[in-house]
């Protein structure tokens, strides 16, 4: 008996989902386009929310800002489940990879008790404010509109529970447990403390969630991480001695470099929308920077001394700049 082998290709019927064809065209496409385009949830939503009758459930009403498809404001990371988690997974591994080494060597324990109580003083607060940028990013994925958005805000949200994680673990290496409850008193008392944490608990109540997503992830993060982690860890306690410290906290300005990319692509497409979405955001950029600059002068004071309303000016400086790349009128 002969066997007669042959090749046929197979077309496939369609190459992406309908929805994502809908944006794309009948092409392959993305995993990360794949798992977001045309995802949110548009009609036949069962009741409105008791607390908010006047709003749907989802409903773009809930912010001043209008788009006319809310799927442009995508991640120019393209993150999705998947490459976020590899993503992260990696970078743990250099922070374990980190910790042990400084562990290994007692690098924590050559630092002076001077310097060891000055990077704790100024770390071990910035818990609470990294636990408050993770319930502004929880309530931007709650309230905002389009899977493009609220997704990458879920997954900002727990980016930040992880910088306080790592800020509690950097405690627990650099001294004993009591570091933790000594920053908690801190943060609820301590009169430097006092206007970031008022500030931090305003932002807890913004109900726009893209007014929220500009005060917290563009306006507080862009001036807190340059002030904390360039200026106060990497030229202050680094050369003081504290590698250890600097190599403890690698993960926060890596991160705050990435994530920028993305909260500048969100705000530089919502500003090109229209004239009105960019005079509002830059009318709350303004407002937000100003009342964030007040908030740190006290933190940068404690943190770097007589040069710390200097640095603050720089960094400020900086983010108006960042602020009119992504299309604000500053």
């Amino acid at each position: 008996m002969n066997i007669e082998l042959s090749a046929r290709e197979i077309q496939p019927l369609r190459h992406t989902f309908a929805r994502v064809a809908a944006y794309t065209g009948d092409k392959p496409a993305s995993r990360y386009l794949e798992a977001t385009l045309g995802v949110q949830p548009t009609h036949h939503f069962h009741y409105r929310p008791l607390w908010e009758p006047e709003f749907e459930l989802f409903d773009t009403g809930r912010t001043a800002i209008r788009m006319a498809d809310w799927n442009a404001l995508r991640d120019p990371r393209q993150y999705y489940y998947a490459t976020w988690t590899m993503t992260r997974a990696k970078q743990q591994e250099a922070v374990e990879a980190n910790y042990q080494f400084v562990e290994s060597r007692n690098l924590a324990g050559k630092m002076s008790d001077a310097l060891r109580a000055k990077a704790c003083d100024v770390l071990m607060p910035l818990r609470h404010v990294a636990w408050g940028g993770n319930m502004n990013n929880s309530q931007i994925c709650s309230r905002g509109y389009g899977t493009p958005f609220t997704a990458a805000a879920m997954m900002h949200a727990m980016d930040h529970l992880g910088v306080a994680q790592y800020l509690t673990r950097l405690g627990l290496v650099m001294d004993e447990p009591g570091v933790l409850e000594a920053g908690k008193n801190d943060w609820m008392q301590h009169p430097a403390w006092q206007p970031l944490r008022h500030l931090v608990e305003d932002l807890l109540v913004v109900q726009d969630p893209m007014e929220l997503f500009l005060a917290q992830n563009m306006v507080l993060d862009g001036l807190l991480y340059p002030l904390i982690y360039n200026h106060f860890v990497d030229e202050h306690v680094t050369v003081q001695g504290g590698t250890a410290v600097a190599m403890l906290t690698a993960f926060m300005p890596e991160w705050h470099t990435e994530t920028a990319r993305w909260i500048d692509a969100v705000v530089k497409v919502a500003a090109a929308e229209s004239a009105d979405n960019r005079s509002q955001l830059s009318r709350w950029y303004l407002s937000y920077a100003d009342h964030a600059g007040v908030a740190l002068a006290a933190v940068a004071e404690l943190a770097l001394g007589v040069r710390g309303a200097a640095v603050l000016s720089e960094v400020r400086q900086s983010l108006d700049a960042r602020a009119r790349k992504a299309g604000l009128d500053i």
